[in-house]
């Protein structure tokens, strides 16, 4: 943990049960946002990979595929 975390942690603690309550719902308020984010460009990413796929510019690899490749990679 960075020195500059670390003083943010102890004012936080610092603070009321109300204010840590308000603060805490704050942060994860922001996660949630980021997330929807990173959502909206998966799927975005999906979509164009579809039409790619559609538009025969990409080939399909099968599951079953990448999966004994993998496991073969792995051992």
């Amino acid at each position: 943990m960075s020195k500059s975390l670390k003083q943010l942690e102890e004012q936080a603690l610092a603070l009321s049960v109300e204010e840590r309550a308000q603060l805490a719902d704050s942060l994860l308020e922001s996660l949630r946002s980021s997330t929807s984010d990173i959502e909206t460009a998966w799927a975005d990413e999906i979509e164009r990979r579809i039409a790619a796929l559609d538009r025969g510019e990409i080939s399909a690899y099968p599951a079953e595929d990448v999966f004994f490749d993998a496991r073969r990679l792995t051992r």
